[in-house]
């Protein structure tokens, strides 16, 4: 979802500097409301639970995407299924360039001696480099953020009982791995302290999620849980209208700063150098776990591994530094 997430900023440009640009995304359907804001891009959904389900559904995927004529192919991905497609699309001699993952760049910031610990080119950085490859001269630096999303009428009657001109702040306290979240008892403490003079609203999805938000917003008098909405396009909507967001190392983080909200991102056994930030990401909004404590910090991209003695690193970022944060963006 992040990763979709981060192809904003380049959609962006790529429309602005070539308007008559016919474009398909080709993606999982439950991110369509990402792409609302462009009226000159289609959208595919791709089904790889069902009709597009192992090999013989990848061929079904070919034949629907090669009816769409594509001359170009950008692929943001770079995974089996995408390698796949691109050798079916290269017998048909259309260009098609992908994404340079810096594999051996994440291997030498991810091993645990000799660690080089160096700022990698950002993913979004990557995903405009892919389009400039292709042929189609795009440069972030110009990226222009757009208004935020107008309320609509399901989303205000959510909004309705709420004081006027009181501050929004978002909180998406979970990730897709335990070594990206940040404890759920110190993240507690945030909500509670800065639900006494702004509004926080909580974003999270799944049982398990949501009954740890229910507790929290029946617990407290300024908390909402926007679960309740079940809908990606509300959440969007409160999103975009945010003063700060409260986020891991998650997709929430990429959704607030693509609408130039200020993003307070929490790190765990990944780090900002592996090139993971919100967007225009400042370093002061990137609070860390303590290298000096936790010298092999960090240990993957995702979050998926943890060394022995490694479970509580998110420990080492102190609540009131948190709070701090969101107080100076705010």
């Amino acid at each position: 979802m992040g990763d979709v997430a981060m192809m904003i900023p380049s959609l962006r440009c790529l429309t602005k500097d070539y308007p008559d640009l016919n474009i398909t995304i080709v993606t999982n359907g439950f991110y369509k409301p990402f792409f609302t804001e462009f009226k000159n891009i289609n959208f595919f959904a791709t089904d790889f639970k069902n009709s597009h389900k192992g090999l013989k559904g990848l061929f079904k995927l070919y034949k629907e995407l090669k009816s769409l004529k594509p001359t170009h192919i950008a692929d943001l991905h770079s995974v089996i299924r995408t390698h796949f497609l691109s050798f079916l699309f290269k017998l048909r001699f259309i260009k098609i360039k992908k994404i340079n993952k810096l594999r051996s760049d994440k291997k030498r910031l991810f091993r645990k001696s000799n660690k080089v610990l160096k700022p990698l080119i950002p993913t979004q950085y990557r995903y405009s480099e892919v389009f400039c490859r292709l042929g189609f001269n795009i440069d972030l630096t110009s990226h222009e953020f757009p208004l935020p999303k107008i309320i609509t009428e399901k989303t205000q009657n959510f909004l309705s009982e709420l004081e006027i001109g009181k501050k929004k702040i978002g909180i998406a306290p979970f990730a897709s791995f335990t070594g990206k979240i940040y404890p759920l008892d110190l993240m507690q403490k945030v909500v509670g302290f800065l639900q006494n003079e702004h509004y926080v609203f909580l974003f999270g999805n799944g049982k398990y999620e949501t009954d740890i938000l229910k507790i929290w917003t029946k617990a407290y008098p300024n908390v909402l849980g926007c679960y309740v909405l079940n809908s990606l396009s509300s959440e969007l909507e409160i999103i975009s209208n945010l003063c700060a967001m409260i986020s891991m190392d998650s997709a929430n983080g990429h959704l607030a700063a693509n609408y130039n909200v200020p993003v307070i991102s929490l790190w765990g056994l990944t780090h900002p150098f592996a090139g993971y930030a919100p967007f225009l990401s400042k370093p002061e909004n990137e609070l860390k776990s303590d290298r000096e404590k936790y010298p092999l910090l960090p240990t993957s991209a995702y979050g998926n591994k943890t060394p022995k003695g490694y479970e509580n690193v998110m420990r080492t970022i102190d609540v009131n530094d948190v709070i701090l944060a969101v107080n100076k963006v705010s």
